[in-house]
């Protein structure tokens, strides 16, 4: 039994614990917060909990192993970090890291401390996501791909109102990019690879971060087009296109629906793709999957895949956002 904690007491965390507890390999055992109320409000469903409103006694605790870390972006790094040295194997809400000098640095830590870094962009590891990776080849020759994912933000209202939400601010790593555009940059370079050149055209908040954005990632014979934002709402559906037809997707972020339409016999083909009813179980079940067996070579593999693919990523979206003249305080330091 992997024994969990948990710092972030918000709707992804607890997400994050309901499909941990499914998969009947996790045990919630600690909530960090620095309001104990905080955290007793968002444990107290979960049964004998320990509760901890600082970092040195929660990472102190020697029965718990591995920590999901949900906080605001810009402190990702310092709490990973602080964790990996304590022994604990650390799973990151992406974006994990607000640049590749931290990404790099956890992960080199991470393989000194021989504990586990995971990037929890569940997309990739949902089996829909894998259905379509491995249909991609059977295709031939890609001539392009269109990723959409744009929700409003509630929290956009403050913006409007003169203020400097978390999610907007570049204090905290945040921005449209940082935040939903990270799911189809990673769908184009699992899928696609890492791409020879980006290109970012944001609409910048009084904030200091981006609202709204349209990327081009530019492969040796096609693009990706990439449009992303937290400002706005869009109905718009994913697709890749190929020299004989269409794959239409209904998403990038959440496969639920996925169909191929052969252009010379206008027939369209469904892809076998759904989606649970809790998106994060999978990914729980895939980390659950290294926790147990690290020492397995294929595990190991696989493991180191995601790494790499978390770095790639991060460096994409690292030079995206500085193309848009994005600036975070972490890339200060």
């Amino acid at each position: 039994m992997i024994h969990l904690g948990i710092i972030g007491t918000n709707w992804i965390t607890d997400q994050f614990v309901q499909a941990a507890h499914e998969t009947k390999r996790y045990q919630l055992v600690a909530v960090y917060s620095r309001k104990l109320a905080t955290a007793q409000r968002f444990g107290e469903k979960y049964g004998d909990i320990e509760y901890a409103t600082d970092l040195a006694t929660f990472f102190g605790l020697a029965h718990m192993d591995t920590v999901y870390i949900a906080s605001p972006n810009s402190l990702h790094f310092e709490q990973a970090k602080q964790g990996i040295l304590a022994g604990k194997n650390v799973i990151v809400e992406k974006p994990a890291f607000s640049t590749p000098e931290e990404m790099a640095e956890i992960i080199d830590l991470a393989n000194q401390q021989q504990v586990l870094f995971f990037e929890a962009a569940r997309n990739i590891h949902e089996a829909s996501f894998a259905t379509v990776a491995e249909f991609l080849p059977t295709r031939g020759a890609i001539l392009g791909a269109n990723f959409s994912y744009m929700k409003y933000s509630s929290r956009y209202d403050a913006v409007l109102a003169g203020e400097e939400p978390n999610i907007f601010s570049p204090h905290f790593s945040g921005g449209a990019l940082a935040d939903l555009g990270v799911y189809p940059v990673y769908a184009a370079v699992a899928w696609f690879g890492k791409p020879q050149d980006v290109h970012y055209f944001a609409r910048k908040l009084p904030t200091g971060v981006d609202g709204i954005g349209t990327a081009v990632l530019s492969y040796a014979d096609f693009d990706v087009t990439i449009q992303t934002g937290k400002i706005a709402d869009s109905e718009l559906r994913s697709e890749i296109y190929f020299e004989d037809g269409t794959l239409d997707l209904n998403a990038v972020n959440a496969i639920e629906e996925a169909a191929f339409y052969e252009r010379q016999t206008k027939q369209t083909h469904p892809l076998a793709v759904a989606a649970l009813d809790n998106p994060m179980i999978e990914e729980a079940q895939d980390f659950a999957d290294i926790i147990e067996n690290k020492d397995d070579p294929k595990q190991g593999q696989r493991y180191e895949e995601w790494v790499e693919l978390a770095r790639s990523v991060n460096e994409t979206v690292s030079l995206m956002r500085k193309q848009a003249d994005i600036i975070f305080d972490a890339d200060k330091k």
